[in-house]
Protein backbone atom coordinates (compact mmCIF):
# COMPACT_ATOMS: atom_id res chain seq x y z
CA UNK A 1 0.00 0.00 0.00
CA UNK A 2 2.98 2.26 0.48
CA UNK A 3 5.05 4.03 -2.05
CA UNK A 4 8.38 3.05 -2.83
CA UNK A 5 11.09 4.61 -0.66
CA UNK A 6 13.87 4.63 -3.21
CA UNK A 7 12.06 6.28 -5.93
CA UNK A 8 14.02 9.51 -6.66
CA UNK A 9 11.84 12.24 -6.31
CA UNK A 10 12.32 14.65 -9.41
CA UNK A 11 11.12 11.32 -11.78
CA UNK A 12 7.80 12.44 -10.40
CA UNK A 13 7.45 15.96 -12.03
CA UNK A 14 10.04 15.84 -14.87
CA UNK A 15 10.18 19.40 -17.01
CA UNK A 16 10.44 18.43 -20.90
CA UNK A 17 13.48 19.93 -22.09
CA UNK A 18 12.75 22.47 -24.29
CA UNK A 19 10.58 24.15 -21.48
CA UNK A 20 13.42 26.54 -19.89
CA UNK A 21 11.29 29.51 -19.13
CA UNK A 22 10.04 27.63 -16.68
CA UNK A 23 10.70 28.21 -12.89
CA UNK A 24 12.98 25.52 -10.71
CA UNK A 25 11.46 23.94 -7.57
CA UNK A 26 12.89 25.61 -4.26
CA UNK A 27 11.82 23.01 -2.57
CA UNK A 28 14.37 19.98 -2.20
CA UNK A 29 14.06 16.75 -0.13
CA UNK A 30 15.38 17.79 3.93
CA UNK A 31 16.15 14.62 5.77
CA UNK A 32 15.02 14.45 9.07
CA UNK A 33 12.37 17.10 8.25
CA UNK A 34 10.10 15.51 5.22
CA UNK A 35 7.29 12.94 6.00
CA UNK A 36 9.20 10.07 5.28
CA UNK A 37 8.04 6.64 3.93
CA UNK A 38 9.48 4.76 6.66
CA UNK A 39 7.64 7.91 9.26
CA UNK A 40 4.69 7.72 7.59
CA UNK A 41 4.53 4.04 7.97
CA UNK A 42 5.40 4.38 11.28
CA UNK A 43 2.35 6.49 12.20
CA UNK A 44 0.21 3.50 11.67
CA UNK A 45 -0.86 0.93 14.03
CA UNK A 46 -1.07 -2.83 13.24
CA UNK A 47 -4.83 -2.29 12.81
CA UNK A 48 -4.04 0.56 10.57
CA UNK A 49 -5.18 3.51 12.86
CA UNK A 50 -2.85 6.70 12.21
CA UNK A 51 -1.81 8.70 14.56
CA UNK A 52 -2.83 12.13 12.55
CA UNK A 53 -1.36 14.38 15.24
CA UNK A 54 2.13 13.62 15.06
CA UNK A 55 1.59 13.57 10.73
CA UNK A 56 0.47 16.75 10.67
CA UNK A 57 3.83 18.14 12.79
CA UNK A 58 5.87 16.45 10.71
CA UNK A 59 4.46 17.62 7.49
CA UNK A 60 4.58 21.24 8.60
CA UNK A 61 8.18 21.41 9.17
CA UNK A 62 9.28 19.25 6.12
CA UNK A 63 6.34 18.47 3.55
CA UNK A 64 5.76 15.06 1.83
CA UNK A 65 8.32 12.69 0.75
CA UNK A 66 6.88 12.60 -3.12
CA UNK A 67 6.69 8.76 -3.27
CA UNK A 68 3.56 8.35 -0.31
CA UNK A 69 2.53 12.15 -1.63
CA UNK A 70 -0.92 10.87 -3.14
CA UNK A 71 -1.54 8.65 -0.32
CA UNK A 72 -0.94 10.97 1.94
CA UNK A 73 -3.30 13.47 0.32
CA UNK A 74 -6.05 11.17 0.73
CA UNK A 75 -5.94 11.97 4.32
CA UNK A 76 -5.76 15.64 4.26
CA UNK A 77 -8.69 16.13 2.16
CA UNK A 78 -10.71 13.81 4.22
CA UNK A 79 -11.42 10.96 1.84
CA UNK A 80 -10.33 8.61 4.88
CA UNK A 81 -11.12 8.78 8.74
CA UNK A 82 -7.63 8.56 10.42
CA UNK A 83 -9.38 6.03 13.00
CA UNK A 84 -10.56 3.96 10.70
CA UNK A 85 -8.41 0.55 9.89
CA UNK A 86 -6.62 -0.78 7.03
CA UNK A 87 -9.41 -3.19 6.00
CA UNK A 88 -12.12 -0.37 6.38
CA UNK A 89 -9.90 1.56 4.06
CA UNK A 90 -9.86 -1.21 1.75
CA UNK A 91 -14.10 -1.15 1.66
CA UNK A 92 -14.16 2.67 1.09
CA UNK A 93 -11.73 2.64 -1.92
CA UNK A 94 -13.15 -0.41 -3.77
CA UNK A 95 -16.84 1.13 -3.06
CA UNK A 96 -16.23 4.05 -4.27
CA UNK A 97 -14.14 2.52 -7.38
CA UNK A 98 -17.20 0.94 -8.41
CA UNK A 99 -19.23 4.07 -8.00
CA UNK A 100 -17.11 5.71 -10.08
CA UNK A 101 -17.08 3.13 -12.77
CA UNK A 102 -21.08 3.77 -12.93
CA UNK A 103 -20.73 7.36 -13.18
CA UNK A 104 -18.36 6.64 -16.08
CA UNK A 105 -20.25 4.23 -17.78
CA UNK A 106 -23.27 6.73 -17.59
CA UNK A 107 -21.60 8.96 -19.05
CA UNK A 108 -20.13 6.99 -21.80
CA UNK A 109 -24.24 5.53 -22.92
CA UNK A 110 -24.29 9.27 -23.02
CA UNK A 111 -20.82 10.98 -25.30
CA UNK A 112 -19.36 7.52 -26.15
CA UNK A 113 -15.69 9.79 -26.37
CA UNK A 114 -15.58 9.03 -22.09
CA UNK A 115 -13.20 6.10 -21.44
CA UNK A 116 -12.26 5.78 -25.00
CA UNK A 117 -8.41 7.17 -24.59
CA UNK A 118 -9.68 10.60 -26.45
CA UNK A 119 -11.27 14.08 -26.11
CA UNK A 120 -12.27 17.05 -27.85
CA UNK A 121 -11.72 20.16 -28.21
CA UNK A 122 -14.54 21.38 -30.60
CA UNK A 123 -18.39 21.79 -29.49
CA UNK A 124 -20.45 18.37 -30.79
CA UNK A 125 -24.10 20.20 -30.11
CA UNK A 126 -25.61 23.68 -30.72
CA UNK A 127 -27.06 25.64 -27.42
CA UNK A 128 -30.49 23.97 -28.83
CA UNK A 129 -29.02 20.51 -28.64
CA UNK A 130 -28.89 19.33 -32.14
CA UNK A 131 -25.27 17.93 -33.36
CA UNK A 132 -22.51 20.20 -34.86
CA UNK A 133 -21.16 17.70 -37.95
CA UNK A 134 -18.11 19.96 -38.18
CA UNK A 135 -14.72 18.08 -39.07
CA UNK A 136 -12.92 18.59 -35.98
CA UNK A 137 -15.56 17.23 -33.82
CA UNK A 138 -16.17 14.42 -36.45
CA UNK A 139 -12.03 13.55 -36.25
CA UNK A 140 -11.90 13.76 -32.86
CA UNK A 141 -15.24 11.53 -32.31
CA UNK A 142 -13.84 9.10 -34.76
CA UNK A 143 -14.46 5.81 -32.65
CA UNK A 144 -15.51 3.68 -35.60
CA UNK A 145 -18.81 2.10 -35.40
CA UNK A 146 -19.11 4.10 -32.28
CA UNK A 147 -18.70 7.54 -33.45
CA UNK A 148 -21.42 7.42 -36.09
CA UNK A 149 -24.02 5.93 -34.21
CA UNK A 150 -23.36 8.66 -31.95
CA UNK A 151 -24.75 11.49 -33.93
CA UNK A 152 -27.35 9.11 -35.35
CA UNK A 153 -28.75 8.56 -31.95
CA UNK A 154 -28.49 11.99 -30.82
CA UNK A 155 -30.20 12.95 -34.23
CA UNK A 156 -32.73 10.65 -33.04
CA UNK A 157 -33.70 11.40 -29.31
CA UNK A 158 -35.56 14.06 -29.79
CA UNK A 159 -35.39 16.89 -27.27
CA UNK A 160 -32.52 16.75 -24.98
CA UNK A 161 -32.68 17.23 -21.07
CA UNK A 162 -31.11 20.55 -20.25
CA UNK A 163 -28.99 18.78 -18.21
CA UNK A 164 -27.64 16.70 -20.66
CA UNK A 165 -27.48 19.48 -23.18
CA UNK A 166 -25.23 21.91 -20.45
CA UNK A 167 -23.33 18.98 -20.05
CA UNK A 168 -22.23 18.37 -23.95
CA UNK A 169 -21.87 21.84 -24.39
CA UNK A 170 -19.22 21.93 -21.70
CA UNK A 171 -16.96 19.08 -22.83
CA UNK A 172 -15.21 20.69 -25.61
CA UNK A 173 -14.12 23.44 -22.95
CA UNK A 174 -13.11 20.62 -20.24
CA UNK A 175 -10.92 19.75 -23.89
CA UNK A 176 -9.17 23.07 -24.71
CA UNK A 177 -8.33 23.71 -20.48
CA UNK A 178 -6.87 20.12 -20.60
CA UNK A 179 -4.57 20.57 -23.57
CA UNK A 180 -2.93 23.91 -21.65
CA UNK A 181 -2.66 21.75 -17.92
CA UNK A 182 0.69 21.31 -17.13
CA UNK A 183 2.12 20.86 -21.06
CA UNK A 184 5.93 21.65 -19.94
CA UNK A 185 5.38 17.95 -17.65
CA UNK A 186 6.59 15.10 -19.53
CA UNK A 187 3.59 13.04 -17.43
CA UNK A 188 1.70 14.75 -20.01
CA UNK A 189 3.01 13.95 -23.32
CA UNK A 190 1.05 10.23 -23.14
CA UNK A 191 -2.28 11.36 -24.18
CA UNK A 192 -3.84 8.51 -22.11
CA UNK A 193 -3.26 10.92 -19.50
CA UNK A 194 -4.73 13.77 -20.87
CA UNK A 195 -7.40 11.42 -21.83
CA UNK A 196 -7.33 10.55 -17.93
CA UNK A 197 -7.73 14.24 -16.87
CA UNK A 198 -10.65 14.99 -19.17
CA UNK A 199 -12.74 12.21 -17.61
CA UNK A 200 -12.10 12.92 -14.57
CA UNK A 201 -13.06 16.54 -15.29
CA UNK A 202 -16.02 15.62 -17.12
CA UNK A 203 -18.18 12.92 -14.84
CA UNK A 204 -17.10 15.46 -12.21
CA UNK A 205 -19.27 18.10 -14.27
CA UNK A 206 -21.73 15.66 -14.31
CA UNK A 207 -22.38 14.67 -10.98
CA UNK A 208 -22.14 18.23 -9.36
CA UNK A 209 -25.27 19.95 -10.63
CA UNK A 210 -24.78 23.28 -8.74
CA UNK A 211 -21.14 23.82 -10.22
CA UNK A 212 -20.34 21.61 -12.98
CA UNK A 213 -17.19 22.50 -14.52
CA UNK A 214 -15.60 25.60 -13.93
CA UNK A 215 -12.06 27.09 -16.11
CA UNK A 216 -9.24 26.40 -12.96
CA UNK A 217 -10.30 22.65 -12.18
CA UNK A 218 -8.10 20.83 -14.30
CA UNK A 219 -5.20 22.88 -12.46
CA UNK A 220 -6.49 21.65 -9.25
CA UNK A 221 -7.17 18.22 -10.84
CA UNK A 222 -4.26 17.59 -12.75
CA UNK A 223 -1.86 16.96 -9.71
CA UNK A 224 -4.16 14.03 -8.62
CA UNK A 225 -3.50 12.24 -12.07
CA UNK A 226 -0.55 12.07 -11.62
CA UNK A 227 -0.03 11.13 -7.82
CA UNK A 228 -2.71 8.17 -7.70
CA UNK A 229 -2.57 5.61 -10.42
CA UNK A 230 -6.31 4.03 -10.13
CA UNK A 231 -8.13 6.70 -12.25
CA UNK A 232 -11.17 6.47 -9.52
CA UNK A 233 -8.73 7.32 -6.43
CA UNK A 234 -7.82 10.31 -8.50
CA UNK A 235 -11.31 11.48 -8.98
CA UNK A 236 -12.14 11.00 -5.38
CA UNK A 237 -9.27 12.99 -4.09
CA UNK A 238 -10.20 15.73 -6.51
CA UNK A 239 -13.71 15.61 -5.29
CA UNK A 240 -12.57 15.98 -1.69
CA UNK A 241 -10.27 19.19 -2.92
CA UNK A 242 -13.59 20.56 -4.30
CA UNK A 243 -15.38 20.35 -1.25
CA UNK A 244 -12.84 23.00 -0.12
CA UNK A 245 -12.77 24.92 -2.86
CA UNK A 246 -16.30 24.73 -4.83
CA UNK A 247 -17.74 27.74 -3.10
CA UNK A 248 -15.32 29.86 -4.67
CA UNK A 249 -16.66 28.91 -8.63
CA UNK A 250 -20.23 28.88 -7.81
CA UNK A 251 -21.71 31.39 -9.97
CA UNK A 252 -24.86 32.72 -9.07
CA UNK A 253 -25.60 35.16 -11.99
CA UNK A 254 -24.43 38.61 -9.76
CA UNK A 255 -21.60 37.27 -8.48
CA UNK A 256 -18.84 34.20 -8.35
CA UNK A 257 -17.77 32.68 -4.74
CA UNK A 258 -14.53 33.48 -5.27
CA UNK A 259 -15.66 37.43 -4.55
CA UNK A 260 -16.51 36.73 -1.09
CA UNK A 261 -12.81 35.64 -0.50
CA UNK A 262 -11.62 39.09 -2.40
CA UNK A 263 -13.95 41.19 -0.09
CA UNK A 264 -11.93 39.66 2.99
CA UNK A 265 -8.90 39.71 1.33
CA UNK A 266 -9.71 43.43 1.36
CA UNK A 267 -10.92 43.67 4.82
CA UNK A 268 -7.56 42.03 5.88
CA UNK A 269 -5.57 44.28 4.01
CA UNK A 270 -7.17 47.36 5.41
CA UNK A 271 -6.46 46.18 8.46
CA UNK A 272 -2.85 45.11 8.26
CA UNK A 273 -1.53 47.88 5.92
CA UNK A 274 -4.08 50.95 5.43
CA UNK A 275 -1.97 52.87 3.32
CA UNK A 276 -1.34 49.92 0.45
CA UNK A 277 -5.03 49.54 0.68
CA UNK A 278 -5.49 52.96 0.39
CA UNK A 279 -3.07 52.79 -2.72
CA UNK A 280 -4.69 49.70 -4.43
CA UNK A 281 -8.41 51.45 -4.00
CA UNK A 282 -7.25 54.73 -5.73
CA UNK A 283 -6.19 52.55 -8.81
CA UNK A 284 -9.20 51.05 -8.94
CA UNK A 285 -8.00 47.56 -7.20
CA UNK A 286 -10.37 48.18 -4.31
CA UNK A 287 -12.55 45.05 -5.01
CA UNK A 288 -8.89 43.09 -5.52
CA UNK A 289 -10.12 41.22 -8.49
CA UNK A 290 -6.21 41.30 -9.52
CA UNK A 291 -5.77 38.37 -6.74
CA UNK A 292 -8.84 36.40 -8.07
CA UNK A 293 -5.90 33.73 -9.80
CA UNK A 294 -3.97 33.36 -6.59
CA UNK A 295 -6.95 32.27 -4.80
CA UNK A 296 -9.01 29.99 -7.54
CA UNK A 297 -6.17 27.78 -8.23
CA UNK A 298 -4.01 28.19 -5.14
CA UNK A 299 -0.97 29.74 -6.59
CA UNK A 300 -0.87 27.05 -9.17
CA UNK A 301 0.34 29.71 -11.35
CA UNK A 302 2.91 31.37 -8.86
CA UNK A 303 4.88 28.92 -8.25
CA UNK A 304 6.77 25.90 -9.94
CA UNK A 305 4.99 22.55 -10.21
CA UNK A 306 6.82 20.94 -7.25
CA UNK A 307 6.33 24.35 -4.88
CA UNK A 308 3.04 24.69 -5.47
CA UNK A 309 2.37 20.25 -4.22
CA UNK A 310 4.50 21.70 -1.40
CA UNK A 311 2.37 24.86 -0.58
CA UNK A 312 -0.80 22.86 -0.53
CA UNK A 313 0.26 19.92 1.41
CA UNK A 314 0.89 22.79 3.46
CA UNK A 315 -2.03 24.47 3.67
CA UNK A 316 -3.85 21.59 4.40
CA UNK A 317 -2.04 20.31 7.62
CA UNK A 318 -1.97 23.56 8.79
CA UNK A 319 -6.29 23.75 7.92
CA UNK A 320 -6.67 19.97 9.01
CA UNK A 321 -10.13 19.35 10.44
CA UNK A 322 -10.16 15.65 12.12
CA UNK A 323 -13.89 16.32 11.16
CA UNK A 324 -13.55 16.87 8.24
CA UNK A 325 -14.09 13.37 7.03
CA UNK A 326 -17.35 12.56 8.67
CA UNK A 327 -18.50 16.07 7.43
CA UNK A 328 -17.82 15.02 3.89
CA UNK A 329 -19.04 11.02 3.49
CA UNK A 330 -22.88 10.62 2.52
CA UNK A 331 -24.83 8.01 0.77
CA UNK A 332 -23.97 9.47 -2.56
CA UNK A 333 -22.68 12.66 -4.26
CA UNK A 334 -24.97 16.23 -3.32
CA UNK A 335 -21.91 18.28 -3.99
CA UNK A 336 -22.26 19.91 -0.07
CA UNK A 337 -21.45 19.52 3.59
CA UNK A 338 -23.85 17.74 5.55
CA UNK A 339 -24.53 19.96 8.85
CA UNK A 340 -24.22 18.58 12.09
CA UNK A 341 -23.61 15.34 10.30
CA UNK A 342 -20.27 14.18 12.53
CA UNK A 343 -20.56 12.27 15.12
CA UNK A 344 -20.94 14.75 18.12
CA UNK A 345 -18.01 14.40 19.75
CA UNK A 346 -15.62 16.93 21.09
CA UNK A 347 -12.93 17.94 18.30
CA UNK A 348 -9.49 16.85 19.80
CA UNK A 349 -7.02 19.79 19.27
CA UNK A 350 -3.84 17.63 18.98
CA UNK A 351 -5.21 16.59 15.77
CA UNK A 352 -6.11 20.07 14.36
CA UNK A 353 -3.55 21.48 12.61
CA UNK A 354 -1.93 24.55 13.54
CA UNK A 355 -3.97 27.12 11.77
CA UNK A 356 -7.00 25.38 12.46
CA UNK A 357 -5.97 25.14 16.21
CA UNK A 358 -5.67 29.35 16.07
CA UNK A 359 -9.29 29.62 14.74
CA UNK A 360 -10.38 27.49 17.78
CA UNK A 361 -9.17 29.59 20.25
CA UNK A 362 -9.13 32.84 19.18
CA UNK A 363 -12.71 32.57 17.26
CA UNK A 364 -11.08 33.63 14.36
CA UNK A 365 -13.91 32.35 12.12
CA UNK A 366 -16.44 34.53 9.75
CA UNK A 367 -20.08 34.18 9.79
CA UNK A 368 -19.14 32.03 7.08
CA UNK A 369 -16.90 29.69 8.50
CA UNK A 370 -13.39 29.93 8.91
CA UNK A 371 -11.37 31.67 6.20
CA UNK A 372 -9.44 29.73 4.16
CA UNK A 373 -5.55 30.13 5.26
CA UNK A 374 -4.94 31.30 1.13
CA UNK A 375 -6.68 34.67 1.87
CA UNK A 376 -3.78 35.22 4.41
CA UNK A 377 -1.03 33.86 1.88
CA UNK A 378 -2.24 36.22 -0.61
CA UNK A 379 -2.51 39.12 2.31
CA UNK A 380 0.85 38.42 3.14
CA UNK A 381 2.67 38.42 -0.64
CA UNK A 382 0.56 41.67 -1.01
CA UNK A 383 1.95 42.47 2.16
CA UNK A 384 5.63 41.46 1.44
CA UNK A 385 5.24 43.60 -1.60
CA UNK A 386 3.95 46.67 -0.26
CA UNK A 387 6.89 48.66 -0.74
CA UNK A 388 6.89 48.32 -4.58
CA UNK A 389 3.28 48.26 -5.22
CA UNK A 390 3.20 51.84 -3.81
CA UNK A 391 6.31 53.21 -5.45
CA UNK A 392 5.61 51.38 -8.88
CA UNK A 393 2.30 50.80 -9.26
CA UNK A 394 0.18 53.51 -11.21
CA UNK A 395 -2.52 51.44 -12.40
CA UNK A 396 -3.86 47.98 -12.32
CA UNK A 397 -1.64 46.73 -15.21
CA UNK A 398 1.25 47.35 -13.09
CA UNK A 399 0.04 45.29 -10.42
CA UNK A 400 -0.66 42.62 -11.66
CA UNK A 401 2.72 42.89 -13.53
CA UNK A 402 4.36 42.48 -10.10
CA UNK A 403 2.58 40.17 -8.81
CA UNK A 404 3.35 38.18 -11.97
CA UNK A 405 7.02 38.98 -11.40
CA UNK A 406 6.85 36.89 -7.96
CA UNK A 407 6.08 33.14 -10.27
CA UNK A 408 8.63 31.02 -9.32
CA UNK A 409 10.51 33.56 -6.81
CA UNK A 410 8.27 32.46 -3.50
CA UNK A 411 9.36 29.72 -1.33
CA UNK A 412 6.18 27.72 0.04
CA UNK A 413 7.26 27.24 3.07
CA UNK A 414 8.31 30.68 3.81
CA UNK A 415 4.88 32.14 2.41
CA UNK A 416 2.54 29.95 4.90
CA UNK A 417 4.67 30.74 8.10
CA UNK A 418 4.62 34.65 6.75
CA UNK A 419 0.37 33.65 6.08
CA UNK A 420 0.11 31.89 9.84
CA UNK A 421 2.03 35.48 11.14
CA UNK A 422 -0.57 37.95 9.48
CA UNK A 423 -2.98 35.42 10.39
CA UNK A 424 -2.21 36.14 14.23
CA UNK A 425 -1.36 40.04 13.71
CA UNK A 426 -5.15 40.58 12.08
CA UNK A 427 -6.48 38.49 14.85
CA UNK A 428 -5.33 41.14 17.61
CA UNK A 429 -5.74 44.13 15.38
CA UNK A 430 -9.46 42.92 14.80
CA UNK A 431 -10.09 42.37 18.18
CA UNK A 432 -9.63 45.84 19.02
Amino acid sequence: MWGAAAEPADSYYLIRPECTDVPNTKFKIKPGKTLSVRKWQAAFTTEGFLDIGKTLSRIQRGGIHPSIRGEVWEFLLGCYDPKSTFEEREQIRQRRRLQYASWKEECKQMFPVIGSGGFITAPVITNKGEPIYDPIVLQETNLGANGSDFFKDLASRGPLDQKVIQWLLTLHQIGLDVNRTDRTLVFYEKKENLSKLWDILALYAWIDNDVGYCQGMSDLCSPMIMLLEDEADAFWCFERLMRRLRGNFRDTGRSVGVEAQLTHLASITQIIDPKLHHHLEKLGGGDYLFAIRMIMVQFRREFSFCDSLYLWEMMWALEYDPEMYSLYEEPQFEGERIEGSSKGKPKSINQCGKYERENMKNGGKSAEGPLPISVFLVASVLKDKSSKLMTEARGLDDVVKILNDITGNLDAKKACTGAMKLHKKYLKKAKK
